[in-house]
């Protein structure tokens, strides 16, 4: 028999579009703003200037341009939880690309501008049926939607950490899917019933194999908010480091994700 199929949950498409064009423009009206020696500084992407970021978070929308120019797949063969291991085999290439990009558009603001604009006319162009092939597989534009919704947040939060002050603000519906996404990864990476991850508002999901809980409170429990969690899940943030912090509440034998952690880079 095949194997069975990973479940994801469901995300209501109208909402994740409108989530994704609301932190891009977040980000987009943030870019306008950076001067010369911002755009130069260093990011904690290891060799990446704030330039190579900003470029890279138009490779967010642009890769659905560059996508729904290729042939249509025939069938879908991917799925959401398949995405975040696939893009980290991809990183080099990914890096390569994103320097390539910042060197062409000495203007990030006039590049964001016209990638959102070429973004626009493709989601008009394209239901949210139509299948992309991605490094992941072959997936409905809806579904690679909710993938962008982490790129941008997660990469806000670089730019955030690279420019003091900066403070560019997240959209709730793209934080939440964020959140949500890479919290079914960690469920899925650590199947199981054993421990309870809470991420209030956005996320909670059962993991890691042992005694499953039917009621009550259950014996080992992970609880943080979305941005530490998001942090943990991408290689931002060490476990050891969140528990010495108390950015995270951790419970029970089998309430330590270090082994599991990061999920993505």
């Amino acid at each position: 028999m095949p194997p069975a199929r990973k479940r994801t949950r469901s995300y209501d498409p109208a909402r994740i579009r409108a989530a994704v064009l609301a932190q891009f423009g977040n980000v987009r009206a943030a870019a306008a703003g950076l001067t010369p020696d911002q755009l130069a500084l260093p990011t904690r992407l290891g060799d990446w200037t704030v330039r190579d970021l900003v470029a890279h978070l138009g490779m967010s929308l642009g890769a659905v341009s560059r996508l729904t120019g290729l042939p249509e797949p025939a069938r879908q063969d991917g799925t959401l939880l398949d995405w975040p291991s696939a893009i980290a085999a991809d990183a080099a290439d990914i890096a390569a690309y994103a320097r390539d990009l910042a060197e062409r558009h000495p203007d990030p603001a006039a590049h964001l501008a016209a990638t959102e604009e070429r973004f626009t006319a493709d989601l008009a162009d394209h239901p949210g049926t139509r299948l992309l092939a991605t490094s992941a597989g072959a997936l409905p534009l809806a579904d690679y939607l909710v993938t962008r919704t982490v790129e941008l947040v997660v990469h806000t939060d670089d730019l955030n950490a690279a420019i003091p002050g900066l403070d560019i603000p997240y959209d709730r519906q793209a934080l939440a899917a964020c959140t949500r996404l890479l919290a079914d990864v960690l469920a899925a990476k650590a199947p199981g019933g054993s421990t309870e991850v809470r991420v209030p508002p956005y996320a909670v999901v059962q993991c890691v194999e042992g005694p499953r809980h039917t009621r009550g409170t259950p014996p080992n429990v992970v609880e943080t908010d979305p941005l530490t969690w998001i942090r943990l899940a991408t290689g931002r943030l060490a476990w050891a480091q969140a528990l010495r912090d108390a950015k995270v509440n951790a419970s029970g034998e089998r309430a330590d994700l270090s082994v599991y952690l990061p999920l993505m880079k």
